[in-house]
């Protein structure tokens, strides 16, 4: 007859009493089918984290497979919803019901959104970093959304500067010239001579998190996505040919911004969606300095998003 194995997580008192906010398991890899609206369900290599608390002073641990064989569940048989998240938390709670009552669970993954060029329009592959994150209280559940969208930002300052060489170059070029002639100028404008610099821009991120309204039926993953893109109106492109690099050029021109303009634009249009709280990062990689410009927005409400 087979000897019964010991539960030290059970049995065994803690060595040193106390609660624990949080305990469980982090980095979790695991392939997860994703529901979200306005796109067909898409399986994502999810790294998770699965946490509950422990509010016995005197229990040794939990039960960390209890949680895992849940989330393989949610893997094999379900897909991952506003329900299916809620569900996932109540019962990590009920699988401990003896020491347990908040669980916090998060999901991180690459989401992949076919995008179309500026004009040729071209459709290509795009990766945006996502983050959903669902955390069970006396309260209820709250849920967040956290999405990185790679766009670029060309300098103000260095705009500037730019134009006045170039002034200074159409100054020097035409000194002699005084009956100036449109076609020549045109021709001169289109030399390396006529534009002798050009403003930098880099690649940045808007890292923007938002907590969802109660009662959601799908992750808003795109349209939170479009927002943001919609705002900056140079987003990092996929598949390109000429006429769309042209028109991104265009388009840096004509959307100058520091991080601060950055952060305030988000900002603005997050104030007109019904997000009850959202925190926002604006990540400039400079290309002149070494070091890169950040700017941190918060909604201010009480208890909410800190900077």
């Amino acid at each position: 007859m087979p000897h019964q194995m010991p539960d030290i997580a059970s049995t065994s008192p803690a060595q040193t009493e106390g609660n624990i906010n949080w305990v469980g398991m982090s980095q979790i890899e695991m392939p997860i089918m994703l529901d979200s609206k306005d796109e067909a369900p898409q399986r994502v290599a999810a790294k998770i984290e699965a946490f509950v608390n422990i509010v016995v002073p005197q229990a040794k641990g939990i039960h960390m497979s209890r949680l895992y064989l849940r989330l393989d569940e949610l893997s094999t048989q379900e897909s991952l919803s506003p329900s299916t998240l809620s569900n996932l938390l109540e019962d990590f709670v009920s699988s401990h019901d003896d020491i347990s009552d908040q669980a916090q669970l998060s999901f991180t993954f690459d989401y992949h959104l076919r995008r179309a060029s500026l004009l040729s329009k071209k459709q290509g592959w795009k990766a945006y970093p996502v983050t959903i994150k669902a955390t069970k209280t006396a309260d209820g559940i709250a849920m967040e959304l956290a999405v990185d969208v790679a766009y670029s930002s060309t300098c103000p300052c260095s705009a500037a500067l730019s134009r006045q060489l170039i002034q200074q170059q159409f100054e020097q070029s035409f000194a002699n010239n005084d009956a100036l002639n449109k076609a020549e100028i045109l021709a001169w404008l289109g030399t390396s001579e006529g534009i002798v610099a050009t403003p930098h821009s880099q690649r940045s991120i808007a890292q923007v998190k938002v907590v969802l309204e109660q009662n959601q039926q799908q992750f808003s993953i795109k349209a939170l996505i479009d927002l943001i893109e919609e705002v900056m109106q140079t987003p990092v492109q996929a598949a390109v040919k000429r006429e769309d690099e042209q028109e991104f050029a265009r388009l840096n021109a004509a959307n100058l911004m520091f991080c601060e303009d950055a952060v305030r634009k988000v900002k603005y249009s997050l104030n007109n969606m019904p997000f009850p709280d959202y925190w926002v990062r604006i990540n400039h990689y400079e290309s002149l300095h070494a070091h890169d410009a950040v700017a941190v927005a918060v909604k201010g409400v009480a208890q909410g998003f800190q900077p």
